[in-house]
């Protein structure tokens, strides 16, 4: 961290802000230019908030060199492979999630893990509580919801993704669910990331509506912190200044950048960032081109009649051709 003095700064200032540094644990260099004085903070600042800094009237700018998420920064070539079930997400291959947004009924769900295991797909989401903006809205089956997962699951040996609202829902979830989803709703939830990076399963955590790269790896870094590695970051798209057309953006060039910021597994969920089924197979193949480890993808088998986010569900056909359309990209790729 470098700390840029303002011009004219007495030695009575300069004592006390480098008596503070000092008293972080830190050590520190004083470079005097012709025009300010810089200060070179050495030591381990990934704890420190460079913010406090400014209370120092002479402080001018404060420029952080350390991520404040070391836990999560690329420090070395490594790659984070997190395994659920059969797949290996971030080994290079392409996984790719299917399901409804939310359990609806046995029949439906059943149909759906059939399809997904016929073509050779392990893992598949399934919505058991739902946050919804309307209370008024579908809130998810809940405890019958459970009972369906685990019929199916026995049945196909899929491993499950589902999303957890609450740290108290842990106990109830933790037997039928293979990866807790945080959604873009809890993804600054501190004590539920906290809760989970106390458990040994996977965790996919989504970014928040608006929220920026760095403050969607600190999110990580609280699991992390933990003691939790097995962490996918999904990116699910933001909100942006116009969403006259889609439900939100999706920001492709999040998945080379998390690649060079970070060694967790990165996949995309192109349902909630379109909002819409007929862009779905675009954005996909896109995330894939763009380096995605895997994609989140809403099925149902009658969108129309969807409980919840049927506008932005592929009917069963259309999602069987898109995953091999993404195998074929995949290949191609993999060939350059």
């Amino acid at each position: 961290m470098i700390i840029k003095l303002k011009p004219r700064t007495t030695i009575n200032e300069i004592s006390h802000l480098t008596e503070y540094i000092v008293s972080l644990g830190l050590s520190l260099q004083t470079i005097e230019g012709t025009s300010h004085i810089v200060i070179n903070i050495l030591g381990d600042t990934s704890k420190i908030d460079a913010k406090s800094f400014y209370a120092f009237e002479c402080v001018d700018e404060v420029v952080r060199i350390q991520k404040p998420y070391p836990k999560v920064s690329k420090t070395s070539p490594q790659k984070t492979i997190v395994t659920v079930g059969q797949a290996n997400i971030g080994d290079g291959s392409l996984t790719i999630i299917g399901g409804p947004c939310a359990i609806e009924d046995f029949e439906s769900f059943d149909n759906i893990a059939k399809t997904l295991v016929e073509y050779n797909l392990t893992i598949m989401r399934a919505g058991v509580f739902k946050p919804r903006t309307s209370p008024y809205s579908f809130q998810g089956l809940g405890q019958e919801a459970l009972d369906i997962i685990k019929a199916v699951k026995d049945k196909y040996n899929l491993a499950i993704v589902s999303e957890i609202t609450d740290k108290l829902q842990f106990e109830l979830l933790e037997p039928y669910i293979d990866v807790f989803q945080v959604g873009a709703r809890n993804m600054q939830n501190y004590e539920l990331l906290k809760a989970l990076g106390n458990i040994n399963k996977p965790v996919l955590l989504k970014r928040g509506f608006s929220n920026t790269i760095d403050e969607w790896l600190m999110s990580a870094e609280y699991i992390l912190a933990g003691g939790n590695k097995n962490i996918i970051l999904c990116e699910r798209g933001i909100r942006t200044f116009d969403n006259t057309y889609t439900r939100n953006t999706l920001d492709i060039s999040s998945i080379p950048l998390i690649k060079k910021l970070t060694h967790l597994p990165i996949i995309v969920d192109p349902s909630h960032a379109a909002g819409r089924w007929d862009l779905i197979e675009d954005l996909s193949l896109a995330a894939v081109a763009a380096g995605a480890d895997g994609l989140l993808i809403e099925v149902h088998h009658n969108p129309q009649t969807a409980l919840s986010d049927g506008a932005q569900s592929l009917k069963i056909e259309k999602f069987i051709e898109l995953v091999k359309k993404c195998r074929k990209l995949k290949q191609c790729l993999d060939s350059i």
